[in-house]
This record gives structure tokens, C-alpha cells and sequence, in this order.
């Protein structure tokens, strides 16, 4: 089979690979699209340290070879009985196990779930990662309710395109941040109420909270955790889920138990989540925002843009 692989010094290469032998209780998927994850560029990079070669990829789409059924990829691996975490043996798709950008790959069938049918292949490769990350952080982790206000950091990323359509979906007031006012227009077009350009407002918190009251902030930053916790109301919550703007901060720790607000982390979702997801989207009529589509062999300029951050919503390739 074709497939792309890292190699040493971040290199990526479009190579005959052999095809991939299910084993006991695997089944072999031909796969039609991939999705790009922020986590493909840490495992090139290193960043995530796995033995290479290795072929990248969180997301995809395909047929079942041995039952012909179209399905869409879980890529949580041994998440464990317990929700409120993932066990010790936790993984996800992609590194170290050998991921999606690849005509074939080998599952475990409890990984394997229907294809939404209002889908296309691109679609379906488009949502699971990102989508379920937003499932899990605004509803299992941040139990967001209808009627709430939910503020997320950074339009225009894969997650935060699908954290509006959810939280939208689930009757919630959506506002984002981005420094960008296209983008912010874009997230308004998907849903959102309004939003704060952070490159051009001095205290983006502070013109947020009058945006509000703000009962939940999803941030994916890292480094803005005090920012994210100055904009939620007293008895808000805050949850993390990335660290793309650095992965140390410094706290002002009694006016966060002075006010009662919570601050999460997650990653991922659970099956069960995972099921959540798949419900919402039988319920709704949305579909994933796609940026871009690319053949698997231009992966590279995928990434490439994907580093740029000029992207709004997915970047997907196409295999079959």
C-alpha cells in the first residue's frame, strides 16, 4: 500500500509500505480520507517522541473490507471502564501505533463506527478528533447547559469550528476569540454570537466579561489560563485541552477560590463520548467545515498550512 511516513529529521515521505495484517479482533479498513490533527505535527516534530518510521494520522474514514460497512474511525486506543479518565494503557491512533495516512489500516472493530449517512468521506474524516474533543469539553467535563454563555479560544481551528456548531446545536450563547475579525465574522456564520479580537483589544478578558456573564471558557492556549479564568463569571469553568501557546503558567490562585470557579482538563473522549457525539450529529442538520482537500501524497502541504494557522476548520486528504 502507499502511505505517509515520518522519518528522522522530521522528514515525511510518500512510500510502498506493506499492507498492514489485522489480528484477533482486528479488522482491515480501506480508507477514503484522513483528517489533520494539530497531534500530526507533534509527532513529526518529535514533540511525542515515538520510534520511527511512523505513519501519522488521529483520523479517517472508510469500508470495512471483510463486511463492506462504510465506518468512521474511533481513535482512542484502551480508554478503560472509568469516564471520568482514561486508564494507563490510554493511546491514541497515530503514534505510536500507526495511524491513518495510508491507503489501509488494521483496527480493533470496537474502534470502528458507522459512517454518519449525510456525510461524505471527507466529512467523516473530518470530525472525530476535533468534534469529539468539543463533545467532551463542553458537555461531560464542563456539563454545559442549555441557555448558558460558552467562550472559546482561537477561531478557526478544528476544535473550536466544531465547539461553536455543538454548543449552538445544544442551545448555548457562543462567543470565540481570534486576531483575526475575518475569523470572528466566519464563527458568527457558524453560529456564534459575537467575539473579541485579541490582537487589537488591550484586555480581551475584560471586553469579554461585558460580552457576558460567561459561564464557560474551552482553551486550548495553555499559557492564557489566568486570562481564561479572569473572563468566566464567579463559579464558572474553564477547561483545557491543548497547550499551543506554551505549556507553563503562573496563577493569581486567591481570586480563583475567592471566586469558586473550576478548571479542567481533557483530552479526547471515551466510546461513550464518542456515542454522545454520534447522536448529536443523527439530531442535526451541520456538517464539519472543511478548509481544504489534498491527495495523501500532499501531506506535507497540508501541514504546512496547518503551521501557518491561516486555516478555517479542517484539513483533510483524500485517499480512495
Amino acid at each position: 500500500m502507499q502511505a505517509i511516513r515520518v522519518h528522522e529529521g522530521e522528514e515525511l515521505r510518500y512510500e510502498t509500505v506493506p499492507d498492514p495484517e489485522p489480528g484477533t479482533g482486528e479488522a482491515l479498513v480501506e480508507l477514503k480520507a484522513a483528517g489533520l490533527n494539530r497531534r500530526d505535527l507533534l509527532v513529526r516534530t518529535g514533540t511525542y517522541p515515538f520510534p520511527l518510521p511512523l505513519v501519522p494520522g488521529s483520523d479517517g474514514a472508510g469500508v470495512r473490507r471483510d463486511t463492506g460497512e462504510e465506518v468512521v474511525i474511533y481513535c482512542g486506543l484502551n480508554w478503560g471502564d472509568r469516564e471520568d479518565a482514561p486508564g494507563p494503557n490510554f493511546g491514541i491512533l497515530g503514534g505510536p501505533r500507526d495511524g491513518t495516512y495510508a491507503e489501509l489500516i488494521a483496527l480493533p472493530a470496537e474502534n470502528l463506527f458507522p459512517k454518519p449517512a449525510s456525510f461524505t468521506w471527507t466529512e467523516a474524516a473530518a470530525f472525530p478528533l476535533a468534534a469529539l474533543t468539543a463533545y467532551r469539553g463542553l458537555f461531560t467535563r464542563a456539563g454545559l447547559q442549555a441557555g448558558e454563555t460558552v467562550l472559546v479560544l482561537g477561531a478557526g481551528s478544528g476544535v473550536s469550528t466544531f465547539v461553536v456548531q455543538l454548543a449552538a446545536q445544544a442551545g448555548a450563547r457562543v462567543l470565540v476569540t481570534s486576531s483575526s475579525d475575518e475569523k470572528i465574522e466566519r464563527a458568527k456564520a457558524l453560529g456564534a454570537d459575537g467575539g473579541v479580537n485579541y490582537a487589537t483589544t488591550e484586555d480581551w478578558p475584560a471586553v469579554a466579561q461585558e460580552l457576558g456573564p460567561i459561564d464557560v471558557v474551552l482553551d486550548s492556549v495553555g499559557s492564557t489560563w489566568q486570562q481564561s479564568l479572569d473572563a468566566v463569571r464567579p463559579g464558572g469553568r474553564v477547561v483545557v485541552f491543548g497547550g499551543t501557546g506554551g505549556t507553563e503558567v503562573t496563577l493569581n490562585v486567591r481570586p480563583f477560590y475567592f471566586r469558586q470557579q473550576s478548571l479542567y482538563g481533557t483530552q479526547l473522549g471515551s466510546p461513550r463520548d464518542f456515542e454522545g457525539l454520534l447522536r448529536m450529529l443523527e439530531e442535526s442538520t451541520w456538517r464539519p467545515v472543511i478548509d481544504s482537500v489534498r491527495p495523501l501524497a500532499e501531506a506535507e502541504a497540508a501541514l504546512d498550512r496547518m503551521v501557518e494557522g491561516e486555516h478555517f476548520g479542517k484539513l483533510v486528504l483524500e485517499i480512495g
